[in-house]
């Protein structure tokens, strides 16, 4: 079967990939689209770094085609997305409401691909970027059938991750101000979080100006191409800043951008061994930085929910989806990617 395929020096989308039977507590999916996630780009740069080979892809939807002993709650034919978060259910964190927590599903790879006999592992227990892929049951949900492949594909990481950080983890109220630092992907995906909680004034704050007009169209009541420009908007400060670019100098911006109680919430990825700084004294008015794991989720619930914001309008997938691909045009997907020419690309099977 074809996937893209990581080997350490170069990518590459093969057609030689065996994927092996779901096991007890296991589902095998046919997978149908899944979303370019620059978590994935961020593997073969080496800014997240995971043993290789490795099949990419983390943020995919598709269709059972198997089921191993002890599942219930799918069946084969049902479509479902699938999140990345492989937690043991059994934990005390998972057991407090915490699966994002969950020890036993973060840094232990699988390895249930192979080609030509070579064990290959899987990226953040999930690798979409495959015809096929075998995940733990209490990865996969299932959704609604009316719902496109591309666009359900992107609730499992990018609208998890930027709408659950909103919700879940800053916890954004009615009223309240948000500043959005970069628009991509998981900037959008904040914005409408931000817009659905109720707040008031949302900032969105991204270098390049033609994303003001999906910006907007997200959430955004304003829009600025630095953050320069927020204290005008915002004279005492924001409630909440989320910083989705991954650079050390924004989240400082970030920190200082925050008013009496505000929130600086750290989305981007930075190389590993970043640090930021910041001016201690100023955190003593009840300021916090908050990191945030995967939009603090629960995806067996929060998957259901945003699929049903999205039948009821309220939630935008089918504007995330710029761009979709042919698998075998990963590269161009990817190009595309890094030139910001897309919000979210997918490939498809």
């Amino acid at each position: 079967m074809r996937g893209v395929l990581f080997d350490g020096q170069r990518v590459e989308v093969v057609d030689d990939l065996e994927v092996r039977d779901p096991g007890p507590g296991e589902v095998r999916v046919a997978i149908s689209a899944a979303g370019l996630c620059h978590s994935d780009l961020s593997v073969v740069d080496g800014t997240i770094p995971f043993p290789v080979p490795v099949v990419l892809g983390h943020e995919g939807a598709g269709v059972v085609e198997a089921v191993g002993d002890g599942v219930t709650h799918v069946s084969v034919g049902d479509h479902v997305a699938l999140s990345t978060l492989a937690n043991c259910g059994t934990c005390a964190d998972c057991d407090r409401g915490r699966p994002t927590m969950c020890r036993r599903a973060i840094g232990r790879p699988g390895q249930p691909f192979t080609q030509g006999g070579r064990p290959v592992f899987q990226f953040a227990c999930n690798s979409a970027f495959a015809e096929r892929t075998v995940v733990k049951a209490v990865q996969v949900v299932r959704i609604p059938k009316d719902i496109s492949m591309p666009s359900a594909a992107l609730i499992g990481c990018g609208v998890l991750t930027g709408v659950g950080a909103v919700l879940n983890r800053a916890k954004v109220d009615r009223g309240d101000s948000v500043v959005v630092i970069g628009t991509g992907g998981i900037g959008l995906n904040v914005l409408q979080g931000a817009r659905i909680a109720g707040a008031l004034r949302i900032v969105a704050v991204d270098a390049n100006p033609a994303k003001e007009a999906v910006a907007r169209q997200f959430g955004a009541t304003e829009f600025l191409t630095s953050t320069e420009g927020v204290r005008e908007l915002l004279p005492t400060g924001a409630d909440h800043v989320f910083e989705c670019v991954g650079r050390v100098e924004l989240v400082r911006q970030a920190v200082g951008l925050l008013d009496r109680h505000g929130q600086a919430v750290l989305l981007g990825m930075p190389p590993a061994g970043a640090e930021a700084s910041f001016v201690v004294a100023s955190m003593f008015l009840d300021k916090s930085i908050l990191g945030c794991r995967y939009g603090s989720s629960r995806p067996q619930r929060d998957i259901a929910l945003y699929a049903q914001l999205y039948r009821d309008g309220r939630l935008l997938l089918d504007e995330l989806v710029t761009q979709t691909y042919p698998v075998e045009e990963f590269e161009r997907a990817a190009a595309d990617a890094e030139a910001g020419k897309v919000a979210r690309g997918v490939l498809t099977f």
